[in-house]
This record gives structure tokens, sequence and C-alpha cells, in this order.
């Protein structure tokens, strides 16, 4: 078995993610053909997500987002209002406000990173999947590249025998175009 066969096998096994049982590459390559390796990774992604991860998702949703911003920095301004004008509740250095926003502060990093990480699992998935796509079609265009190179020397073989036969080609195409 030649080097190139070899490795062509290693990466169909690699691709399929079985053991090839036959010598022959007509075989492989339709089987590579046959057998779909893409997925939609979203798809799966959502098949896979609990409720605590559906959760998270919208949290990070929503505290990323303007509205929130905006609405936070008005609960802020009207925390500073509202204690300026009622003494005893919280005074300026506001200790209650910021023990409030350390605690949400601290809720909001692992639940932000929970989604982050489910995000980068997809996108792994998504990477591992766009590989496998792509050594897919590198086998599909070499051996249809090699396909090619066949046809053009039968086609040269053909031309040259019609030639030793005394049959002009070029006169043969004129006349059939008439």
């Amino acid at each position: 078995m030649d080097d190139n066969k070899y490795r062509k096998k290693q990466i169909v096994k690699q691709l399929l993610n079985e053991d090839l049982k036959t010598d022959d590459e007509s075989e492989l390559i339709e089987m590579l053909i046959d057998e779909p390796l893409a997925i939609d990774t979203d798809k799966v992604e959502e098949e896979k997500k609990t409720l605590g991860d559906k959760l998270a998702d919208v949290v990070t949703a929503m505290i990323g987002s303007w509205p929130f911003i905006i609405s936070f920095v008005l609960f802020l301004f009207f925390w500073m209002f509202l204690n300026e004008y009622i003494p005893g509740f919280d005074p300026y250095p506001f200790i209650l406000l910021n023990l409030v926003l350390s605690c949400i502060a601290a809720l909001q990093a692992p639940i932000i990173m929970m989604s982050q990480n489910r995000e980068a699992k997809k996108e792994s998935l998504r990477s591992k999947n766009d590989y496998r796509i792509d050594l897919k079609s590198e086998l599909i265009l070499e051996v249809l590249h090699e396909q090619m190179l066949e046809i053009a020397k039968n086609q040269r073989i053909i031309a040259k025998i019609l030639e030793e036969n005394g049959i002009n080609l070029t006169d043969y195409k004129k006349s059939s175009q008439k």
C-alpha cells in the first residue's frame, strides 16, 4: 500500500471515527460522501441545556443590555437621592448600597462565566465540525482532481489513436457544427 493511500485512510478514519474494513479507495470515498459529517451545533447545544443553563443565559442577556445598565444607574441615583432626604436609612458613605452592590457582583460573575463557558464549548464544537467538513471537501476535491487527470490522459490516448487512423479531430468538429 503506498503512502498516499495510507494517509487517505487515516484521514477518513479520523473523519468518520470508525475502523476501516476495506482497501478499496472508491468505497472509502462513497462512504465519505454518503456519511453526513455536518451537524447543527446550535441544535445539539440546545438539546443539552438544563434549566440552570437557560436561566444563566437569560440573566446574562439581561445583565449585558443597555436597558439594564440604564435602569441600574437610575436605581443608584434614586438610592442616593432617597438617602439624602431620609436620614438614618443609609447615610452618606452608603454602606448598605455597597453591600448590595458587592452581593450582586458576587452572584453575577459566576452566572456570566457559566454562560461564557457554554458558548466556548459550542464554539469548539462548531470548530471541530468545520474541520471535519473541510477535510471531507479536501478529500473529495483530491479524488475529483485525480479523475480529471485520468479523463485528460484518456482523451490524449483517444486523440492519438484517432490521428493514427487518419481521423483529424479539427475537421470532425467543423463538420459536426454545420
